[in-house]
């Protein structure tokens, strides 16, 4: 059976991706470390569109957790043709008063089993000669973030990485997107104990987010940033001296970040 992956899928810009594919009669097959949410999701989801919904509740920071994922996938012959690699978190805080073993799980994360996810799901696509991919990056992909160090960091390999496996497997029949959402309406700041986002350039919500990445994929395009106020932002970044911005973000986030009690770990699209 054709299925949707969806990791992160639980929250935010995954569910959303979950609720909107599955109107458009994906079947899906949903993950995230919360069985209670997936399981709730997947029954709302199968009784209301008449699709089929498999969850897996695993942990995809755990030791080989995405081979296991592909294992269950394989082993229940749901055929993956559509991957959105969406899990991820992120930090905000002086890098050194972060603590190290968060901030590798957070890399591993958002790049490692991103990797590792796409590579064994593409293979298979590869041998079919059709499938689509949704690697979901950030705005913040496309400049050096003080206090957001290693998540900006980890966010501009998903981009780079992304953009290059879509111009090399394009010719063989496989959409791949490389998608960059801006603040949106996900929980990332409340988890941070800050009122407002990070830059002001709007918070948008999931729903919007996730109809900007569909159109894009249905135009052929293999990146794209939503929000009009991201792209700009996104783009100015690129033209300026690294100094400048990063000097930029450091003096918008500084005081944010000192008037916190403790670093925070927050959320992107909680896995």
């Amino acid at each position: 059976m054709k299925a949707t992956l969806i990791t992160g899928a639980s929250s935010g810009i995954g569910e959303a991706f979950a609720r909107r594919l599955a109107a458009e009669g994906h079947n899906l097959v949903l993950v995230a470390r919360s069985e209670d949410k997936l399981a709730a999701l997947c029954d709302e989801l199968m009784l209301e569109h008449k699709i089929t919904a498999h969850y897996v509740a695993i942990d995809l920071n755990d030791y080989q957790a995405d081979l296991r994922l592909f294992k269950e996938t394989v082993n229940h012959d749901l055929d993956i043709n559509f991957l959105i690699n969406n899990a991820g978190f992120g930090s905000m805080g002086y890098f050194a008063d972060l603590d190290l073993d968060r901030e590798l799980s957070m890399v591993n994360l958002n790049v490692m089993v991103l990797v590792a996810l796409t590579h064994r799901y593409l293979r298979l696509m590869v041998e079919e000669g059709e499938g689509t991919i949704i690697n979901v990056s950030s705005a913040a992909s496309f400049q050096p973030l003080p206090f957001m160090a290693a998540y900006a960091a980890s966010k501009a390999f998903v981009t780079s990485f992304t953009q290059a496996i879509a111009e090399e497997y394009g010719p063989k029949g496989i959409r791949i997107l490389n998608f960059c959402p801006g603040a949106t309406d996900t929980g990332f700041f409340d988890a941070a104990g800050m009122e407002e986002p990070v830059m002001i350039k709007g918070v948008e919500e999931p729903e919007d987010v996730v109809e900007t990445a569909l159109n894009a994929l249905e135009k052929g395009k293999t990146s794209v940033i939503s929000g009009w106020k991201n792209y700009l932002v996104a783009k100015a970044a690129q033209i300026s001296p690294d100094k400048m911005v990063t000097a930029s973000v450091a003096k918008v986030l500084r005081p944010k970040v000192e008037s916190q009690s403790r670093p925070a770990a927050v959320s992107d699209e909680e896995e």
